[in-house]
């Protein structure tokens, strides 16, 4: 066999049986018709059967990173309510007095699609330079179909622009629009009676979210989100337990969600049923972060009954206004407490089972995706332990080099 490309002279980081980072010293992968076709030892490397040799120099290669829950295309800052937080109010508070979601809802209606595409891409790029090869986007600061199609078509227009694969998630349950704010479960038929059908009708969407909590759906709305969105063989993930403990973990599980988000008010029976499903934990360190929360999820409890960790960035105007992903794996590591391994499995191959990717990225692994980094780096310790925004050297997507 001729392979198309090879990286050669490479630390290639690899996950062993028990989850374990490992590298595999002085290296190569070889790619053919955009796949990993073998990862081996420079022992046994045939230049004689290499279309293009790249030399990494000693670099080192690792599969490129997943954002597996943001909400990167919106209009408008919310930098003053960021400010009104560090005062000391709360983001319930900040929600009723007209601020939160539906301030941006507001600015995303009505700023145009160029506009909103321009100032999305430059988010973009920041994660790209990061390593990241794979980003989820949510709707849901639309709240009626004109917008939330449009968010969807600026998905769409960046994944054709950019060398990443975008999951587009439908999250047209995010919150309550100021018009139906005395009519919620109104709202919920126009979602389930309409808008869902909608947008599927356009094959625009991966997958369906809902948000509840205390100041957004309550367990019984979201079930008919859940139901609707199951009828039309979409997957479901999940906001919840952020604020308070609803149940709505519980739930998502009956439905198979793909993951529940958030989680610092998860109790220990939710991450059981999460468990029996093989659902995802994600876990939004921004969030955390910004919000200025004092009670952690329960990590303990995740490793005690085998839950899949995530980390994201949970990109957004009001709560975790943080382009970078790095900066999370820091986070997930300091604040949160996971190991270097677990952190970066929680980028790489856990956050793939989150966005039902698992078999094509998330891993080095022949008949995977050619989507891989090269890092200015030794080891990817480097990368969780400290803050390097510049250590990317390249990233390689779909077999080209960026």
């Amino acid at each position: 066999m001729r392979y198309d490309k090879v990286w050669i002279n490479a630390d290639i980081a690899v996950f062993d049986k028990d989850k374990k980072i490992i590298i595999l010293k002085d290296s190569f992968l070889a790619i053919k018709d955009k796949k990993i076709k073998y990862i081996g030892d420079m022992s046994d490397f045939d230049e004689g059967k290499a279309a293009q040799i790249i030399d990494t120099k000693g670099k080192l290669i690792t599969t490129s990173l997943i954002d597996c829950h943001t909400h990167l295309i919106y209009a408008g800052e919310r930098n003053d309510e960021i400010e009104q937080i560090r005062e000391g109010a709360t983001y319930a508070q900040i929600a009723k007095d007209g601020g939160g979601i539906n301030s941006t809802i507001k600015s995303t209606r009505e700023e145009s699609f160029e506009s909103i595409y321009k100032k999305s891409a430059k988010r973009l790029e920041a994660l790209m330079r990061d390593g990241v090869g794979v980003v989820e986007i949510k709707t849901g600061y639309g709240l009626e179909i004109k917008t939330e199609i449009k968010m969807l078509e600026i998905a769409k227009k960046l994944e054709l622009n950019y060398p990443v694969k975008i999951i587009k998630t439908f999250l047209g349950a995010h919150a309550i629009p100021n018009e139906y704010k005395n009519d919620a479960d109104s709202y919920v038929s126009y979602i389930c009676d309409y808008m869902l059908d909608a947008v599927n009708e356009l094959g625009l969407i991966d997958c369906v979210d809902a948000y509840c909590e205390h100041l957004a759906f309550s367990v019984s709305q979201v079930k008919r989100v859940f139901e609707k969105a199951k009828s039309l063989g979409l997957h479901v993930r999940i906001h919840a337990e952020q604020f308070s403990l609803m149940g709505a973990t519980k739930l998502a599980a009956k439905f198979h969600a793909l993951s529940s988000d958030h989680l610092e008010h998860i109790d220990e029976a939710s991450i059981k049923e999460m468990a029996k499903v093989d659902m995802v934990a994600v876990l939004l360190p921004g969030a955390y972060y910004f919000l200025k929360e004092t009670k952690l999820p329960p990590i303990e409890l995740f490793r005690k009954y085998g839950v899949k960790m995530a980390i994201a960035t949970d990109l957004n105007p009001g709560t975790s206004p943080l382009a970078s992903l790095l900066l999370m794996l820091n986070m997930s590591n300091v604040i949160f407490g996971l190991s270097v391994d677990e952190a970066f499995l929680a980028v790489t191959k856990n956050a793939a089972f989150a966005l039902d990717l698992q078999n094509s990225k998330g891993s080095l692994k022949v008949g995977f995706d050619a989507d891989f980094c090269v890092w200015d780096v030794s080891h990817p310790r480097d990368l969780v332990c400290s803050y390097l925004p510049n250590a990317l050297d390249y990233r390689v997507y779909n077999a080209d080099v960026y």
